[in-house]
């Protein structure tokens, strides 16, 4: 990827997370996949691809659109060092639960919970935690 183009992504990002952070989650979206789409092919194989999915994903499930955060979050994990990103798997479980697919939620935030321990809940619902404590023993 050249340099112009990294930078573009980088600036397209910052506006996302400007956006995000004041609870602007489709104006967010918007910056996010402008960014992905500047990303060259195949775009797996960019660690660029793997953290603007997850903002992407995270803007899904800020913004309560949990199927979307399903998709979004479960196509990072083909992306450089998504397996085993603590946040990316608390994401994607979190998702999964909204949904209402539980064995998916239980497997994805046992792998958070035991790549970064309980701490990874600690700025969430409860409800997860609580989920996750009925299915593994700690």
């Amino acid at each position: 990827m050249d340099e112009q183009t990294a930078d573009r992504i980088d600036l397209l990002c910052e506006e996302g997370d400007n956006l995000a952070s004041e609870e602007n989650y489709s104006g967010a979206l918007e910056k996010y996949w402008q960014a992905f789409d500047l990303v060259p092919d195949p775009k797996t194989d960019w660690e660029a691809s793997t953290w603007i999915l997850a903002a992407i994903g995270d803007s899904n499930f800020l913004g309560g659109d949990y199927q979307a955060g399903v998709d979004n979050l479960s196509s990072v994990m083909h992306c450089p060092g998504a397996i085993g990103n603590p946040f990316i798997h608390l994401r994607l479980g979190q998702c999964q639960f909204e949904v209402g697919n539980l064995t998916r939620a239980a497997d994805e935030l046992t792998r958070a919970y035991a790549i970064a321990g309980d701490e990874i809940f600690e700025n969430d619902d409860p409800k997860y935690f609580e989920f996750l404590k009925t299915k593994i023993r700690m």
